[in-house]
């Protein structure tokens, strides 16, 4: 079931409507995980997806096809499309599924360490992990992620543990699931907007580059930063984007 889109939690702030922004956030955050990050002169909207945050906890519907589907109504709502659509962690996988099922409202995607992409040792821990979360709720989650922003850890810690173990069968379990490497190359590949990916670790964005994907693409890495590496580097990650999107209107 969708949540009527009046009842999502989103912000939308600065100026020209031109080349909007979308930021979503990553599993059991919420649109206060990009306070550190600051796009000047741009219109940018932030929203609590469902179950997170501010928003209201539908009994289902954390797939991130649901998820886009949300989305899709509150950008069409605001008459903001087409928008850059930004993701990270869980929200790549997210605008990655609204760029593919409502083309005409995603102009360019920014995947920031976007949770696709897991190689054979990973996706072999995926029932272990989802059977933790269906125990032990936000408790396995903040294991299972590690050392987390200090805001972004007690995001985590409300979310409930329910939408937790929902959302990630989703990305990982659930049929249709393209978190592991195989199916997330078959899904990129069918993308048609050019995307911007920011990893961490080396050999995370050598597997990217592997992708196919569209012209005007770019892989960056940043080594020694973390999962939530906007937060690590906040400004040099608004330049990169800001840039890359520059070039891509002069393409």
């Amino acid at each position: 079931m969708q949540p009527d889109v009046e009842t999502l939690h989103s912000v939308v702030t600065g100026g020209d409507d031109r080349d909007a922004m979308l930021l979503v956030h990553g599993w059991g955050g919420d649109g206060r995980a990009w306070q550190p990050v600051r796009f000047a002169g741009r219109r940018v909207m932030t929203v609590d997806l469902r179950g997170h945050g501010r928003s209201p906890v539908p009994a289902d519907g954390y797939r991130p096809a649901d998820y886009a589907g949300d989305l899709a109504a509150l950008v069409r709502a605001s008459g903001l499309a087409p928008v850059v659509a930004v993701g990270h962690s869980m929200g790549g996988q997210i605008v990655v599924r609204l760029a593919l099922d409502h083309p005409d409202l995603v102009r360019a995607l920014v995947v920031v360490d976007p949770a696709y992409g897991a190689d054979e040792a990973e996706a072999a821990t995926f029932h272990r992990r989802l059977a933790e979360l269906r125990r032990d709720g936000a408790a396995a989650a903040v294991r299972q992620l590690g050392p987390l922003p200090t805001g972004v850890r007690e995001q985590l810690s409300r979310t409930p543990g329910q939408v937790l173990a929902a959302s990630y069968a989703g990305m990982y379990t659930d049929p249709g699931a393209f978190g592991a490497r195989p199916a997330a190359a078959r899904t990129v590949a069918r993308l048609t907007q050019p995307v911007l990916c920011i990893r961490p670790t080396p050999s995370m964005a050598a597997w990217d580059l592997t992708c196919a994907l569209p012209p005007g693409s770019r892989v960056v890495v940043w080594p020694g930063t973390s999962h939530f590496l906007h937060h690590d580097r906040p400004d040099a990650f608004v330049r990169l984007v800001d840039s890359w999107h520059q070039d891509l209107l002069l393409r």
